[in-house]
């Protein structure tokens, strides 16, 4: 990897194209070096994993107006909706199956300097992949690209920390995705990257308060917008540049000011991209920070005799966990039995208190308002608090993948004064925990999301074209789709008429 310091230039000092960071990501996606089989093997896993938590969500509202947004948009020769037939624009297809992926917050992750869902690259470059007739060779290439410019900005670049969602790294590693994929000149993919980034960034109020459903639409909204970003540079129009270090940029601008400046790792010329085996997925639907307590909470269950001798619950945890879904985010949703879905997500006084109490964690009864409501639950639930522990906040930046970890350590106090304590590092689910995901385990998450949803002959159909996803043809990557049953899509509600 080649470390690329990036930082704010004056308009009037000499700072060649070729040395902007949307050049070198760029470069990047140019580079026609091959994809390590690893890495093909993980982006079929993601692919997987995306269409089984899309299965989960399909008759979900947010994700049924999106979808009845892209059916307004016919297209011959166009992309695949999920769940439905027909072909539509491919940027409100991207758009569509964006908000199925993320509306259960329960595919992939990357946490770093930033936080990302990488699979939510997929959606855009399935559907630019299927409209312009490209190959599972073509598709894998772009996903390899994608996965890895957006891990390798969340490895450098903080956003979080001025209040920026973390989709500003999505924008631009969707754009370069597309770039490999379509064979792009390298001067087209710079100038969709800057464009993609200008138009991507936006506040964290998204996910902070009361969270609404655009929690779910915001990386939709990238992927969109990295698809028309793309189609207008390939059309011959520019983008803002520098982008990020310009005078009035995003970094002098948006992050850190004009004395800042961040280090950005970036794959060599001939260096194999191979970030995506450096991410994890969820086995529960659940922000990820709060994986590995669930999996702790289940795990300490036995040892608790009678919940009610509880006297209070402390979650020793990094920086992230106690600021963004803790008692350090000092909102007062995040214990609020009527809160919606998107903010109890982002509780993890709930998460844990309902993991405890159950033992078990549920993409649908675990949210279930009668589930916050129940008296029993928000009484243990107002027991738990979080705590920043430097150690944890250290392990959570580590470099070293060996002691990286994002979970906690809970110490519960019982009324009588006995003191339970516990740890745990990272989710079991982690390639570094006690259960980590592979294959198998991927179309075991597709088999159980898909129960009810898809018949099992499209079950199987669907898991044999992504399984072979490297040996499809040109043309032949509309088997992505999922058709889901009628009676599901029958359920989905209603929603209000909009204007399209």
């Amino acid at each position: 990897m080649i470390n690329h310091e990036v930082y704010t230039r004056r308009s009037s000092e000499l700072f060649p194209t070729t040395e902007h960071l949307a050049y070198k990501i760029a470069q990047v996606a140019v580079d026609p070096v091959e994809v390590p089989a690893d890495t093909a093997d993980m982006i079929v896993n993601r692919i997987i994993d995306n269409a089984a938590v899309s299965a989960a969500s399909v008759a979900r509202r947010p994700v049924t107006s999106a979808r009845r947004q892209a059916q307004t948009r016919p297209l011959d020769g166009g992309s695949t909706v999920f769940g439905v037939d027909g072909l539509f624009a491919p940027e409100w297809a991207a758009w569509a199956n964006g908000v199925a992926v993320r509306e259960l917050d329960f595919h992939d992750t990357f946490l770093a300097a930033d936080y990302s869902h990488p699979g939510d690259n997929i959606p855009a470059l399935v559907a630019v992949a299927q409209r312009v007739g490209a190959s599972g060779h073509d598709l894998i290439r772009g996903l390899a690209t994608a996965y890895e410019i957006q891990i390798d900005l969340v490895r450098g670049i903080c956003l979080h920390e001025h209040k920026i969602d973390h989709v500003a790294h999505l924008g631009p590693s969707a754009a370069a995705g597309l770039g490999t994929m379509l064979g792009l000149e390298i001067d087209v993919i710079y100038q969709a990257v800057g464009q993609a980034l200008h138009l991507t960034t936006a506040t964290r109020q998204s996910r902070k308060g009361a969270i609404s459903s655009w929690k779910a639409y915001a990386p939709a909204h990238a992927g969109k917008i990295a698809v028309e970003a793309v189609d207008r540079a390939m059309r011959g129009e520019g983008a803002p540049a520098p982008i990020w270090e310009g005078e009035d940029g995003v970094i002098a601008w948006l992050l850190g000011g004009p004395d800042a400046r961040y280090t950005v790792p970036l794959p060599g010329p001939g260096e194999p991209k191979r970030a995506i085996c450096d991410s994890y997925t969820k086995e529960h639907s659940a922000e990820y920070q709060s994986q590995a307590p669930i999996d702790l909470a289940r795990r300490m269950r036995s040892r608790i005799d009678d919940l009610a001798d509880v006297e209070s619950i402390v979650l020793h945890t990094s920086h992230h966990t106690h600021y963004v879904i803790g008692t350090g985010s000092g909102d007062p949703q995040k214990f609020d039995p009527s809160a919606s879905r998107e903010t109890l997500d982002h509780s993890v006084m709930y998460i844990f208190a309902v993991a405890l109490q159950d033992g078990d964690w549920d993409h649908e009864r675990s949210y279930a308002p009668e589930r916050a409501n129940r008296p029993d639950t928000i009484e243990l639930w107002n027991k738990i608090s979080t705590v920043e522990d430097p150690e944890w906040t250290r392990r959570y930046h580590s470099a070293d993948p060996t002691e990286k970890a994002f979970g906690a350590r809970a110490v519960i106090t019982l009324r009588n004064g006995e003191v339970i304590t516990d740890e745990l590092a990272v989710a079991d689910a982690h390639p570094l925990g006690a259960r980590p995901f592979a294959r198998a385990q991927y179309l075991d998450k597709f088999a159980r999301m898909a129960d009810g949803v898809v018949a099992p002959g499209e079950q199987e159909r669907f898991t044999t074209a992504a399984t072979d996803l490297a040996s499809l043809r040109a043309g032949e990557l509309g088997a992505l789709n999922v058709r889901v049953l009628d009676d599901v899509l029958a359920s989905a509600p209603a929603t209000g008429e909009g204007i399209l």
